[in-house]
């Protein structure tokens, strides 16, 4: 049966995209940032107030265990007597983001095994700086990465920016495929957001907001080498195909998820709509994108839950919402659950990290990967699996806390 039958209208024909993953890196900074450090530092500089208090409570029932992060509580962008700049908060990016981006890239080509001088595109992204060159220009330069690569920086794409950077790259690739010429293109996110702790802190002081972006976020970087199958080389081994993808926005919910600058950082905008937003985005987006591919029609592979999730944790009840919304069990969102309990939300860096968490044991056959961004703004897209490592891995659900739970 068509997919176009499956939902009663016509759909374009369609063709497989012979789009391939073929390495995946991950690069954490050396330092943790646990619960009980975000409140040392609270009460170093601030008085308790209403709404410290609240986000104090919040802070201990994330279900995040440890946030990996460029520095302690210690290191000195946190403890000047005012917040930092944006000029300092760049600086720092350009020095330990850039560092943190080119040994996650160096892991994906390592994987990968092919030459410096294959590449053809680099798609980057990140929410937590923006430099002119951008970061991206930096790290191609430390890579020794030809200067003449194509190459793109998305913007405004938060959290969603993994696979947003990942859906350009595939977009970039089927060009290269109509004119017959091979790509190989690098793909990388990264996020230092520790260094927003004063910001978000003195927010709370001075305007006394509930704000749950100083217990969530973390530092990262991710990276992933995408080919189109055009090559004279016959090594190449790759990880996932890449089937298909949609990308959609929730209307009216631009306020609802955002990362605002600020003349002493950029605010984390997360309401408490946002579980529940995102969690009933999910399944039409889901039916629909199954639906678009032969394959998994063929096989009749309708349900959610005959795939593992490669989710963004944006937070707990944001996994946990999607979670029962699909009739998942906790163990197919597995990963999602583990990187959020152990390094925290790296933002647009998390989703590869998932991904490399998940692959690192065995897996369904078919992978959805899956953020979402400001906007409200998601992205979904389904992976193939081309081999198997036993080892697979462990649940850990949690539950978090938001502004709405805490009395």
């Amino acid at each position: 049966m068509s997919p176009s039958a499956i939902h009663g209208k016509v759909t374009p024909p369609y063709q497989r995209p012979n789009l391939y993953i073929h390495g995946i890196g991950v690069e954490y900074p050396p330092y943790e940032i646990k619960p009980e450090h975000v409140e040392t530092l609270a009460r170093r500089f601030y008085p308790s107030t209403p709404a410290l208090e609240k986000v104090l409570r919040i802070n201990e029932y994330t279900g995040i265990d440890t946030r990996s992060a460029i520095g302690t509580i210690d290191h000195p962008i946190a403890n000047a007597p005012d917040p930092p700049t944006i000029a300092e908060l760049c600086d720092l990016f350009l020095d330990h983001g850039v560092k943190l981006s080119i040994e996650a890239c160096r892991k994906a080509i390592k994987q990968w095994g092919g030459d410096l001088s294959e590449i053809t595109h680099v798609v980057a992204t990140t929410c937590t700086n923006s430099a002119n060159p951008g970061y991206d220009h930096y790290v191609i330069k430390g890579l020794g990465l030809n200067q003449s690569v194509e190459k793109v920086l998305l913007h405004g794409v938060g959290c969603s920016g993994g696979l947003g950077a990942l859906r350009t790259a595939a977009n970039i690739a089927l060009g290269s495929s109509f004119r017959r010429k091979p790509a190989r293109i690098l793909v990388f996110a990264c996020e230092i957001s520790s260094t927003l702790v004063r910001s978000e802190l003195e927010s709370i002081h001075k305007d006394q907001e509930v704000r749950v972006g100083v217990a969530l976020f973390s530092d990262c970087a991710s990276a992933v080498v995408l080919g189109n199958g055009f090559s004279d080389r016959f090594d190449e081994e790759p990880i996932l195909e890449l089937l298909g993808w949609d990308h959609r926005i929730i209307e009216d919910t631009e306020k609802d998820l955002g990362f605002d600058v600020d003349p002493i950082g950029w605010k984390v905008v997360l309401t408490q709509r946002v579980p529940k937003l995102a969690s009933a985005a999910v399944p039409p987006m889901f039916e629909d994108l199954v639906g678009s591919i032969p394959e998994l029609v063929d096989q009749g592979k309708f349900k959610a839950s005959e795939y593992d999730w490669a989710l963004h944790p944006g937070g707990s009840t944001v996994i946990s919402g999607v979670e029962r919304a699909m009739k998942l069990r906790p163990e197919l969102l597995r990963a999602s659950y583990e990187i959020y309990i152990t390094h925290g939300n790296s933002s647009s860096a998390t989703i590869f990290s998932v991904m490399n968490r998940l692959l690192e044991g065995e897996t369904t056959e078919h992978i959805v990967g899956c953020a979402f961004g400001p906007g409200i703004a998601v992205e979904m897209m389904m992976f193939k699996r081309t081999s198997q490592i036993s080892d697979p891995g462990t649940a850990s659900p949690t539950e978090t806390l938001v502004a709405e739970d805490v009395d």
